[in-house]
């Protein structure tokens, strides 16, 4: 990786509202100390003019246009602010891949870096603003000097492009902070994004009008549109193949480490789509107990079973969310088997009790009272079950909540209050997970010894509709011996 430069800050102190002002300084222990007057002459001329002309908006443009004016009636006469966000320093000079704030993201559709959305108050609503970083400067160097100048980083969209595909009036970011110093009357920020705008508004917002916003834009994404419906489903549909992609590479798995099973998915994640949603679990063996294991690092023993729980992220941010539970060797034991088919059996009395009307906790209750029916049955608890449930014993072994909201985040409308989420009431369009797992920790000695090490997980998204609900990710066997064919059939290719 190239270094040669050091980024350069936005505004000069002595001039801070004249972006124009900002130069690039030479970075220490550059190889070039500095830059010619003959040089910088000759790097301002000679380009062409590469502004594009005639975009079509973005496909959600009419969809986000319709979120802001919901957001506008909720806070009339207030001043409104959502960032996107920042880079984030990764180690020294080098940061984490940008990924927009969920909030912003789904008011506008812009991912850039940067980039913040500002819903001034009006007589008739509010008026909507994007502040946008413009095209790299060319007189004052930053584009072929600055760290995140086009030479370096990439060509970003002009104000005036982004304004054909987003739908939105766009200015100049680095203006922004001292219009919001010198704003008045009250002010609403998503906070968590961006040190500097809320620099800007440190004596204007308070902590608790902050978090109203955020919430608000946590429960307004619980009910899906179309677009984010049919995306939903693009980003299952790229995990379905990436699922796929394992299967075929077991053999590889073995001979390295859970990690080529990651790299496998990831390269799928990538092709098909933005990222991966969240950090793949690809846990194998003992490792399947262990809810959130992203080390992937372990072995890959055929008789033991995988744990893959990944999500493709497509270019739009929505992600999915799927689990399945494989015998590496393709076939699962008879205890593997047993254990399997419990979770199977209460996966499928969770996605039943999926319907509009229902209440949210519906799924959860009816999973638990399978699991916990099942563990009674092997002697591992003692009824009768309305007992074991009251006294949640069966969270021994399942540990978790059977499911959560799925779209924008992995974890979804999760600011949203208690009594519009994991109280309320399901709606058509809302998508959920239903996941339902049995975890017997190695060092269990409550269970018997060949239940230790081993763990199972079966995870779908479900999408409430009209009269049911449907299975996105229904083109991922789920029972035991239809996993078993499935493997086989993809293993031969």
């Amino acid at each position: 990786m190239s270094e040669e430069l050091t980024p350069a800050t936005p505004e000069t102190p002595e001039n801070p509202e004249n972006p124009e002002a900002a130069e690039p300084k030479p970075r220490k222990n550059g190889l070039y100390p500095a830059v010619t007057e003959e040089l910088a002459a000759n790097m301002k001329s000679g380009w062409a003019d590469t502004e594009l002309h005639g975009l079509e908006p973005i496909a959600q443009a009419d969809r986000t246009s319709a979120r802001r004016a919901s957001l506008s009636a909720r806070f009339p006469g207030e001043r409104l602010v959502i960032p996107a966000g920042n880079l984030k320093t990764r180690s020294n000079d080098t940061e984490y891949a940008f990924r927009a704030s969920t909030e912003y993201a789904y008011l506008t559709g812009d991912q850039t870096q940067d980039g913040v959305l500002v819903l001034e108050p009006a007589e008739d609503g509010h008026t909507a603003t994007v502040y946008l970083l413009p095209r790299s400067n060319r007189e004052n160097g930053e584009f072929w000097l600055d760290g995140q100048g086009e030479l370096w980083v990439g060509r970003r969209h002009s104000l005036a492009e982004a304004e054909q595909l987003l739908g939105i009036p766009a200015k100049d970011v680095r203006e922004l902070p001292t219009a919001l110093t010198k704003a008045t009357g009250p002010v609403r920020n998503v906070r968590g994004h961006d040190a500097g705008i809320e620099s800007a508004l440190t004596d204007k917002a308070t902590a608790e009008r902050d978090e109203e916003l955020r919430v608000y834009l946590s429960e307004a994404r619980a009910v899906k549109d179309a677009f984010e419906i049919g995306e939903l489903q693009k980003a299952v549909d790229a995990t379905v193949r990436g699922f796929e992609d394992v299967v075929k590479i077991l053999d590889k798995a073995e001979a390295t480490s859970e990690r080529y099973i990651e790299g496998t998915f990831f390269l799928r994640a990538r092709v098909e789509g933005n990222d991966i949603g969240y950090g793949s679990i690809c846990a194998a063996g003992p490792h399947a107990t262990t809810l959130h294991w992203v080390r992937n690092d372990g072995d890959v023993r055929r008789g033991e079973l995988l744990l893959l729980d990944a999500g493709v992220e497509t270019h739009t941010l929505y992600t999915a969310d799927v689990t399945r539970t494989l015998p590496v060797d393709g076939r699962f034991n008879e205890l593997q088997r047993k254990i399997y088919d419990a979770v199977y059996e209460a996966q499928e009395a969770g996605i039943a009790a999926v319907k509009p009307g229902a209440a949210y906790r519906d799924f959860h209750d009816a999973s638990q009272r399978v699991l916990a029916e099942k563990l009674i049955e092997w002697g591992l608890l003692e009824g009768p079950v309305e007992r074991v449930l009251e006294l949640g014993l069966q969270r021994r072994w399942t540990l978790h909540g059977t499911g959560h909201m799925l779209g924008l985040d992995v974890h979804d409308c999760a600011a949203a209050r208690t009594e519009a989420y994991v109280n309320g009431t399901l709606e058509p369009g809302m998508c959920l997970t239903v996941e339902p797992g049995l975890y017997f920790q190695s060092d269990d000695l409550t269970v018997p010894e060949e239940y230790r090490g081993t763990g199972v997980r079966i995870e779908d998204d479900i999408l409430v509709t009209e009269d049911g609900n449907r299975n996105l990710s229904a083109g991922l066997p789920r029972r035991s011996d239809e996993v078993e064919a499935w493997m086989a059939a993809v293993k031969q290719g």
